[in-house]
């Protein structure tokens, strides 16, 4: 059936057929119908069954049909969590809607705030947010929700495990009442459920492909020592000869130590996850589409939210702690017909996990054998210790404290106590520490098991003034040359 069929305007299906498609999935089947009717929706599609052109383009029809949009506020709100998925949904938006007069913006965060509120004081259509940032410009009044007339709740599952449920609640009570919204999520689970009787009006259920694999991906499993991970897959991407590999990995703490040790086995790799900077992100994402780096390093922010045309290889570093999250990360690949790789590294110790995921999919997952490979070099040190090759010929090793040269303290007078002997010459022994001190004029300390003076007999408090002291003189304090005082204006300490 093609995309006519679907009372699509011509303006969209021109679009379509410069992208090269002809037919609709089986999601976008079901759900362009329905939204173009103008009832709500709440579909389970997994990624990579085409939802996003599924809602894009009978989104672009309403709104081009619509009366002309006379205000700069945007007509229709799509929400998504990640800020990867943003940029791939408002890539959609513009290239669908290339021959229709309508303005899009995408925003999120992880950027300046300023050039998004000029995009927004110019007007426009459609609006792709991420939660967070939504709310940042609704505080600072930079944009009016008051004309919304279609939600799109885009992974609803991914931004409630992300913990947006609070910021969902808030964006829908800027929001008109009367409203077509749109649901899509992969699984459904009970605060789903909630979420949808509370927005949703009598809506269409459509169920497409939800928690099943890609039938066009092939899967495949090694196992393999924890340890012996890093060294398979440096073998893997070597003998393979891999130009283009998407590694997942659970940590971002992983993601950055393997990228380092790919890099030390002389493979080009980046690392993509929520602690980079969304420059850095973005300049890892363009370098794996360019074909500058082969391997890709990626946490879950990525497995719903790339979009990398005829990706051949996916990896499961590490199985992922949920299990309908591995249909997610190998539905990176095999996308738009094409066909893909998925390969897990599964250790001992993840077992479980595997045993989880074969459950969701309800078929167990061919074991391949293991090929020979060699021992990985032993790791680069970490941050906290410099690493030092000892070949390299201009790194010479450090010296010990002993070994360090003492600088002469120049123009730096030597302190002294009145009565006391100066410090012997370099070289020259000391006197006998074991001799009793000298006091003033020369008389050697009394024993301290000798009872003192009662010159502050006379006193109650004990404390006799300085002058009946024995001696009548203040206790001696280490003064600096010139007195008490520090130094003057014009001069300074030497070093």
């Amino acid at each position: 059936m093609p995309f006519t069929a679907l009372g699509l305007v011509p303006e969209l299906t021109r679009a379509l057929a410069d992208r090269q498609y002809v037919e609709p999935t089986p999601v976008q089947a079901k759900v362009i119908p329905e939204i173009l009717a103008g009832r709500d929706i709440l579909a389970g599609a997994q990624t990579g069954t085409g939802k996003t052109a599924g809602f894009t383009l009978p989104i672009l029809q309403l709104l081009s049909q619509a009366e002309t949009n006379m205000s700069r506020s945007p007509r229709a709100l799509i929400l998504v969590p990640t800020r990867e998925l943003a940029a791939q949904v408002g890539e959609s938006v513009k290239s669908y809607g290339k021959y229709l007069q309508l303005r899009s913006a995408v925003i999120f965060g992880g950027v300046s705030i300023n050039p998004q509120i000029d995009q927004l004081r110019r007007g426009l259509d459609i609006l792709v947010a991420t939660p967070g940032r939504l709310l940042d410009h609704a505080e600072q009044r930079t944009v009016d929700l008051s004309r919304i007339q279609i939600l799109v709740l885009d992974e609803a599952d991914r931004m409630l495990d992300m913990g947006f449920i609070r910021d969902i609640r808030r964006v829908l009570k800027l929001l008109p009442s009367k409203r077509q919204n749109l649901m899509f999520s992969a699984t459904y689970s009970s605060d789903i459920r909630e979420l949808a009787q509370s927005m949703l009006r009598n809506p269409a259920e459509i169920e497409v492909a939800r928690n099943t694999a890609v039938a066009a991906v092939e899967q495949r499993i090694y196992r393999v020592r924890k340890e012996d991970k890093r060294a398979l897959l440096s073998h893997l991407v070597h003998e393979g000869d891999w130009n283009q590999v998407l590694v997942f990995t659970r940590t971002k703490h992983g993601a950055n130590r393997l990228t380092k040790q790919l890099m030390q086995d002389g493979i080009e790799a980046a690392a993509i996850h929520g602690n980079k900077s969304q420059n850095a992100r973005t300049q890892a994402l363009n370098d794996f589409k360019g074909f500058n780096i082969r391997v890709l390093v990626a946490t879950e922010v990525a497995s719903r939210g790339l979009d990398i045309k005829e990706l051949p290889h996916v990896v499961n570093f590490e199985l992922p702690n949920v299990p309908e999250d591995y249909v997610h990360r190998i539905g990176r690949t095999g996308r738009a017909g094409a066909t893909g790789l998925a390969i897990s590294l599964v250790s001992p110790d993840e077992t479980g996990l595997l045993k989880d995921i074969e459950k969701v999919l309800r078929k167990q997952i061919p074991v391949a054998a293991t090929p020979t490979f060699a021992p990985a070099p032993p790791p680069v040190p970490e941050h906290n210790e410099r690493y030092r090759d000892p070949r390299a010929a201009n790194n010479p090793p450090r010296r010990s404290r002993g070994q360090q040269s003492q600088r002469p303290q120049q123009g730096q007078a030597q302190r002294s106590h009145q009565g006391q002997s100066q410090r012997s010459p370099q070289g020259q022994p000391r006197a006998d520490r074991s001799q009793p001190r000298q006091q003033q004029g020369g008389q050697q300390r009394s024993d301290r098991s000798q009872p003192r003076s009662n010159a502050n007999a006379a006193y109650p408090s004990g404390n006799a003034p300085h002058s009946e002291r024995p001696g009548g003189q203040r206790k001696n304090r280490r003064q600096r040359p010139g007195g008490n005082r520090g130094p003057s204006a014009g001069q300074h300490r030497s070093s």
